[in-house]
């Protein structure tokens, strides 16, 4: 990690094997220079943890499709500070139920950032100083053949937040 800045790399709704057999090879091209990797959860298989961490150090929650082998070592909610930066990690933080839900989570535990999953639908959007990012699924888009599979980055610095997501 650079002293100035980090450089993450975001995926969540892998579902392997049942969506997918494996992650895209494209996701080891867009991640090889990340400086840590978070998974918002939905891996469904113990393999996907570690094909991860041989990109780099992973950071994940566990999804409402992660058998108990999966959760087991992974929470419900992470949080991690990257300077001066407050990011939570949830799977999902009730957006379906508005987003009311959502923020108020956020602001209740001071995040700057959101990092969610669940929908399978890229968002990078700020509102009252908070950005809530998904970076969609890397394997199973939903509506597919109208969104694509896609993954994200985050450039965290003191500065502030970049997001982007990459369609693969």
């Amino acid at each position: 990690m650079s002293k100035h800045q980090t450089v993450v790399g975001v995926i969540s709704d892998t579902h392997i094997p049942t969506r997918s057999r494996r992650i895209p090879e494209k996701v080891s091209e867009v991640f090889g220079d990340v400086d840590l990797i978070i998974h918002a959860g939905d891996f469904v298989e113990t393999k996907v943890l570690e094909e991860l961490k041989k990109l780099g150090p992973l950071v994940g929650v566990y999804g409402n499709m992660d058998p108990p082998e999966v959760r087991r070592g992974l929470p419900k909610v992470k949080e991690l500070e990257l300077h001066g930066k407050k990011i939570g990690v949830i799977h999902d933080p009730g957006v379906f139920s508005g987003r009311g839900r959502m923020e108020r989570l956020a602001k209740k535990r001071g995040f700057d950032v959101l990092i969610f999953g669940h929908t399978h639908r890229a968002r990078a959007e700020e509102k009252d100083g908070i950005l809530y990012f998904n970076p969609g699924s890397a394997t199973n888009p939903i509506p597919p053949f109208v969104t694509k599979p896609s993954v994200g980055r985050l450039v965290v610095s003191r500065d502030g937040v970049e997001a982007s997501v990459i369609t693969l």
